[in-house]
């Protein structure tokens, strides 16, 4: 990317996930914004560093990096599934350092203050892989070889713990403009379920719901990114 942007966007990914997930956001979204993929320990290039089971941890291992990627300019934070309560975490941390981001958006995961709490990292092999493929987002070569499943399985369940043993506490709202995504047909996260993510800030909240589940950004790529870019008032060139 050539020329200084107006606005870096921290995308955090989902469980058992990497950076990559976002590959193809910068191309879509123009120069303006300047797409910045948060790798997590544990994949991709990290993959020799042990995968993190604590969203508070992650939360505080990612802020001073954060911060420093972001130096002067102004940034936001979108989380998908996991991804989004890690960028809820972080967004208080980062504005108990005195640099909020300028937009939390937070797609397909319920708000941590209503969040019913589960063990799905405890569930046998089988059980846990029929949770995980019920979420549609799995690529299939991977569900069809042993030795991939055999990779992934471990960082899933140690994602999932993260997950299922993060807590909300109560700190009061953020003074963040917010947006939760969602798709219509999310057997995890009903429509208004994400509605009460305006619960948990003092600032202007909204709500972008797309057709499809819980990977319904894969099929609503361009729509996301349009109302995204419409919430940052940077729309894409």
């Amino acid at each position: 990317m050539t020329g200084t942007p107006e606005l870096l966007l921290f995308c955090l990914h989902h469980a058992g996930a990497g950076a990559s997930a976002y590959r193809n956001w910068q191309k879509l979204i123009g120069r303006r914004i300047e797409v910045v993929p948060v790798q997590l320990p544990g994949r991709e290039g990290r993959f020799r560093e042990p995968a993190e089971p604590s969203i508070r941890r992650l939360a505080e291992r990612l802020q001073e990096p954060l911060l420093q990627r972001a130096g002067g300019t102004p940034f936001a934070l979108f989380g998908h599934s996991m991804g989004a309560v890690l960028s809820y975490e972080l967004s208080h941390r980062l504005t108990r350092a005195g640099r909020p981001p300028v937009h939390l958006a937070v797609s397909a995961y319920a708000p941590p203050h209503i969040r019913v709490p589960t063990r799905v990292h405890t569930l046998s092999d089988q059980e846990f892989l029929d949770y995980v493929v019920g979420l549609e987002g799995t690529v299939p070569a991977i569900l069809e070889s042993p030795e991939l499943l055999e990779l992934l399985l471990p960082l899933l369940r140690v994602d999932f713990a993260a997950c299922d043993s993060y807590e909300y506490a109560e700190r009061g709202r953020l003074d963040v403009p917010l947006t939760a995504f969602g798709g219509d047909s999310d057997p995890g996260v009903s429509v208004p379920v994400l509605e009460r993510w305006a619960e948990l800030t003092s600032g202007p909240a909204g709500l972008e719901v797309f057709p499809g589940g819980h990977f319904y950004l894969l099929d609503q790529l361009e729509a996301v990114l349009d109302a995204l870019t419409g919430k940052l008032g940077i729309p894409r060139e």
